[in-house]
């Protein structure tokens, strides 16, 4: 049978726009809180679409189609070179242009992003307790993700299936074995081309989203200094231990002992 799809009246509706350009809902007349809500809100949907294409990438990892998934891991990477310039645009408000209308964001932060943390996850670190920061539906959803394997995990399977001696990986923890098998890996990349490749596109991802949460530190310092986050966290001291989380560790490694 012939699937029925459905098909768009315009571009407009296509797009969504009605609720796109609706969504924008200052609470304050200063002129400047429309930048600061345009500039996350499409933050957040070119998130949506990182985490598409990381799930996307992982499953074609756990079926050894490695060119459907390093070729999503090269957009995710632009995705994250995209997202670091619009904190270029956010930085032309000015201290006293933000102070206008911070007041009205009450409690409201980035850390309670639930799409963030589920990159976070996507790619490895998992911690539960931060996860209390979220309502339950979203909380849910984070629980979800960080009971099945993470990218990096998908990868590390990978290599056992291809006769390498490896063992589970761990945030925060550099694993021998895995060192090892990247080892053997970038020594030799002829032999092993499409692991080499994979390799290289992980850390590219890495580079970029470091290269965005370095940005937003940035970002953050010139704008309020040393003041609290509106979420309660220390503001740029958080930001800053955020700009040194490495999440393939044994990528890394493999630079130094090469």
């Amino acid at each position: 049978m012939t699937a029925e799809w459905e098909t768009a009246d315009d571009y407009s509706s296509y797009l969504r726009l009605d609720l796109i350009l609706d969504a924008q809902r200052p609470l304050s007349e200063h002129h400047d809180e429309m930048l600061f809500i345009v500039v996350h809100q499409a933050t957040e949907l070119w998130m949506k679409l990182i985490i598409h294409e990381v799930e996307y990438a992982q499953r074609n990892v756990a079926a050894d189609e490695l060119g459907p998934a390093v070729k999503a891991l090269a957009r995710v990477v632009r995705t994250f070179e995209v997202m670091t310039w619009h904190w270029q645009v956010l930085s032309t408000m000015t201290p006293a242009d933000y102070l206008m209308f911070r007041s009205r964001l009450g409690s409201a932060s980035g850390l309670q992003s639930v799409q963030y943390r589920a990159i976070e996850i996507l790619f490895g670190r998992r911690r539960p307790s931060i996860l209390r920061r979220h309502p339950p539906d979203e909380r849910a959803y984070l629980h979800r993700l960080s009971d099945r394997p993470s990218l990096y995990d998908e990868v590390v399977a990978l290599l056992g299936r291809r006769g390498f001696e490896v063992g589970p990986v761990a945030w925060g923890k550099v694993e021998p074995r895995v060192v090892d098998a990247w080892l053997t890996v970038y020594r030799d990349p002829d032999s092993h081309w499409d692991l080499y490749e994979l390799g290289e596109k992980l850390l590219d991802v890495e580079h970029a989203f470091s290269r965005w949460r370095f940005e937003h530190f940035q970002t953050v310092r010139r704008i309020i200094g040393r003041k609290r986050g509106t979420g309660g966290t220390s503001g740029l001291d958080y930001l800053r231990r955020a700009v040194d989380h490495v999440y393939f560790p044994e990528l890394w490694e493999v630079r130094t002992r090469l």
